[in-house]
């Protein structure tokens, strides 16, 4: 069997309503699915998070003549060769090795998103072709997982409460564990938010904080100070972007609130830097935004060793498959509250990993990622 082609769907849909995290304005979902066909007629899909999408989609492209005639089975050999592009290699210059010249530096973290949109497409032709969903491929025998819902966006001209109505909707919907994102406002109007919050769940349901990276050390640790009365769960991603893991090393001595990281990092060497200064308690590597599910492998298994516990990033179709198989290893996979907090997954996907009301994600048998895809619905949203 070979790699025939990769072809590249961006696909986006205009939300509701729209929203804000701490560090983002939200008004459009955008998703680029990857579609992976073989020459035996087998194919494997993937997706990416990311932008800008035509730099996405025109990297696909190259890769996709990169790729050609690779067994799709060798996952971990495209892996390579794709990622080799990113740096310079003897012979490489002007393409002289049969391979694209070393890509621009500016474009590594859409290059690390195309790589993870072709890699869990082969994952998912894998377990096609061998008839077995992902998670029983790798030694995986769950089929429920757990599972928590995020919430409580800032909506403009909202009751700034508003968060603890709809977090308690989640937890009547099944959820036994919900998430909050936080960051934006002053310090005294985040605790009311999240006092509001906790009082609406009740105290038997996790709660975690989503912070978007708001606070230098010195703000955070007042920060935790502040929350820890509430019986949170996790602080993620709760140090500005550019802080590396002696900063939050330092955090972490500071509160007794666990730590949650790395869904923005491009690559296994910086998480592995983040589980090594045992700062975080927590890994949250997301597949879908850069370097895909055999780097997601890489970092579950170094986490594992270091008792780290695997929290993969949204996509819980896809990443549900990497909690079923690292067991007790992992904590759960994160999932949205509402179908229309993510349109077009819930447009295009069919079958597939199920939030259910008894507040798990029950994985099915059917081979690779377990979903189909709605290819009208993939016309329609064609962005």
């Amino acid at each position: 069997m070979k790699i025939a082609k990769v072809i590249a769907h961006p696909l986006a849909a205009d939300y509701d309503q729209p929203s804000w995290t701490a560090h983002e304005y939200f008004d459009r979902a955008q998703l680029v699915l990857v579609e992976i066909r073989t020459d035996q007629g087998v194919t494997g899909v993937g997706e990416i998070a990311g932008g800008p999408q035509k730099l996405i989609c025109d990297l696909l492209k190259t890769f996709s003549d990169v790729i050609k005639g690779m067994d799709p089975l060798d996952h971990d050999r495209v892996w390579r060769t794709l990622f080799s592009l990113t740096s310079p290699r003897p012979g490489g210059l002007g393409g002289w090795d049969g391979l694209p010249a070393p890509l621009p530096r500016n474009h590594r973290p859409q290059i690390m998103a195309a790589i993870g949109g072709i890699d869990i497409a082969l994952w998912d032709i894998k377990g096609k072709v061998a008839g077995q969903p992902v998670f029983r491929l790798l030694g995986g025998t769950r089929t429920k997982v757990f599972t928590y819902a995020v919430g409580g966006f800032y909506v403009e001209g909202a009751p700034m409460t508003a968060c603890a109505d709809e977090l308690a909707e989640y937890v009547t919907r099944g959820y036994r564990a919900v998430k909050l994102k936080t960051g934006a406002l002053s310090l005294a109007n985040e605790v009311a938010r999240i006092r509001a919050v906790r009082a609406a769940i009740g105290p038997d349901v996790l709660f975690m904080l989503d912070m978007n990276a708001p606070y230098n050390v010195a703000g955070c640790i007042e920060f935790a100070k502040a929350v820890t009365p509430y019986d949170i769960f996790w602080l993620e991603e709760p140090l500005h972007w550019y802080l590396q893991p002696v900063d939050f090393t330092q955090l972490a001595a500071a509160t007794s609130i666990p730590l949650a990281h790395g869904e923005r990092e491009w690559h296994g060497t910086t998480v592995r830097d983040f589980i090594d200064s045992g700062a975080i308690r927590y890994v949250q590597f997301d597949a879908t935004r850069h370097a895909g599910f055999t780097e997601a492998l890489r970092i579950a298994d170094h986490a594992k060793r270091k008792g780290v516990s695997i929290a993969p990033h949204t996509a819980a179709h896809i990443h549900g498959h990497l909690v079923s198989a690292f067991g007790d290893a992992a904590f759960g996979a994160e999932s949205v509250g509402l179908p229309e907090r993510h349109p077009i997954h819930h447009a295009i996907y069919q079958g597939g990993a199920e939030m259910k009301a008894d507040g798990m994600l029950h994985l099915t048998e059917a081979p690779g990622f377990g979903f189909d895809v709605d290819w009208k619905w993939v016309g329609k949203l064609r962005a």
